[in-house]
């Protein structure tokens, strides 16, 4: 991530410490001491001291290292630290073990899931008919045809052993994730529980397969879960409350754009009466507030490539518009999204009356319709957001309040702030 900075002259309640020359000096000397020799590999650090305010601030620059974990001397190198929701917490041996591959870079989907393994044992471990079948293209007839495809999508090789399937291999197509040993906690969790707390639950299923393998059938058990019934005579159907693009959509970002290095949290999927939860390993790599308009970025390029070339997912930046844009036409409160040291989350709601949303999800409603829009090379107008909401034109007067609350958070401002027609004028969201 390029190192970090450390801050010296501000209390954990945002005042200030006001510091003096000599303890500037006493804190340069301390750190650099630690840093040139009680680290196994001496590190070079810098600073300088600003003001702001009218404090004086010290600001110590780490480089990062290029070769992970770094530890201190006469130690060994499983006495390494990480930073984990806010704390300073020691590395398992599996993390530090990873960020050595990574140091040496080796990816997560690189890595070896089962090695040794024979070709016939690889086709029953890995569902090979829904590779072909999710690319649209004809199945080899002989054996070793099938494993050399999987070899050229990085799913298997073959060595002097037998063949290894990758960790890639064994995420997107094992028939059972269990059948790996690196594999269990991989699957994605669903839960559901009674009213709006997590306090009953009602159900828990954990997914058995591989991402690409199980993910439709992911999709319809969410849908099943979260949808009303509605009985016609003999006919028995489920009316969906949120829209299957959108679940879909943001289930697969968080399965591409989850960090394996996170253990204990697996991908989990909660069901509330007032809201549906999807919270992957990671903190978003796109500020929660442009994932609309950015490029993606995900840690697991391969992973993403290849889920790409399945038809799994998005890798234009099109995948959140896609959720968005079917929000809007159920006339859905905002997604809410949210991004801690170790994880993203993002929050679906049901149908509910203007009057019954928050200010904050009013101002979300409009800030996303004004990104979807400019995504399309348009600007929002008081009319758009109206239909957003399924306002009629008599109630133009709340739209014009939520867009002003809008602007005055700084998250959208006019298209033409040098107009003076107030009538007609348009936004567009606050980085355009």
């Amino acid at each position: 991530m390029g190192g970090g900075v450390l801050v010296f002259g501000v209390n954990n309640d945002a005042s200030f410490l006001e510091l003096t020359h000599k303890q500037i000096e006493l804190v340069v000397n301390r750190l650099d001491n630690i840093a040139q020799n009680r680290m196994f590999t001496p590190i070079q650090l810098d600073h300088t001291v600003m003001e702001y305010a009218g404090h004086a601030l010290l600001f110590v620059y780490i480089p990062e290292f290029r070769e992970k974990p770094m530890y201190l001397r006469g130690t060994d190198i499983y006495n390494s630290y990480i930073r984990s929701a806010g704390h300073t917490v020691r590395a398992s041996r599996q993390q530090v073990r990873q960020m050595i591959a990574d140091s040496e870079g080796v990816s997560y989907e690189n890595r070896i899931a089962k090695q040794g393994v024979a070709g016939t044992e690889v086709l029953k471990l890995l569902n090979y008919r829904k590779l072909f079948e999710l690319l649209v293209r004809q199945q080899p007839s002989t054996e070793n045809g099938i494993l050399s495809f999987m070899e050229e999508l990085n799913i298997c090789h073959n060595s002097s052993k037998g063949y290894n399937i990758t960790n890639l291999g064994a995420l997107l197509f094992a028939n059972t994730l269990s059948a790996f040993n690196n594999m269990k906690g991989k699957g994605v969790i669903v839960r559901r529980y009674e009213g709006n707390n997590n306090r009953q639950l009602l159900l828990e299923q954990e997914g058995a397969m591989g991402y690409a393998v199980g993910l439709e059938g992911l999709i319809s058990f969410v849908m099943k879960n979260t949808g009303t019934e509605r009985i016609d005579g003999a006919v028995r159907e489920i009316i969906p409350i949120y829209p299957r693009v959108a679940i879909r959509e943001f289930v697969a970002n968080a399965l591409v754009h989850q960090d394996f290095a996170i253990k204990g949290m697996p991908i989990t999927i909660e069901i509330f009466a007032n809201r549906l939860v999807i919270t992957n390993p990671g903190y978003s790599l796109n500020d929660i507030n442009r994932l609309i308009d950015l490029p993606p970025h995900s840690r697991n390029e391969q992973m993403a490539q290849l889920m790409l070339q399945l038809g799994l997912c998005e890798r234009r930046g099109s995948g959140v518009d896609r959720a968005v844009e079917a929000l809007e036409k159920m006339l859905l409160p905002a997604y809410k999204a949210e991004s801690g040291d170790d994880f993203t989350r993002i929050t679906l709601y049901p149908k509910k009356q203007i009057s019954a949303m928050t200010r904050e999800e009013r101002i979300d409603a409009c800030y996303q319709h004004c990104c979807l829009v400019y995504a399309d090379n348009e600007t929002m107008n008081n009319q758009s957001f109206r239909e957003r909401l399924g306002l009629n034109k008599n109630q133009g007067t709340i739209a014009s309040h939520i867009i002003s609350d809008t602007v005055s958070k700084g998250l959208i401002k006019p298209s033409n702030p040098e107009s003076e027609s107030r009538k007609f004028v348009s936004y567009i969201p606050f980085y355009a």
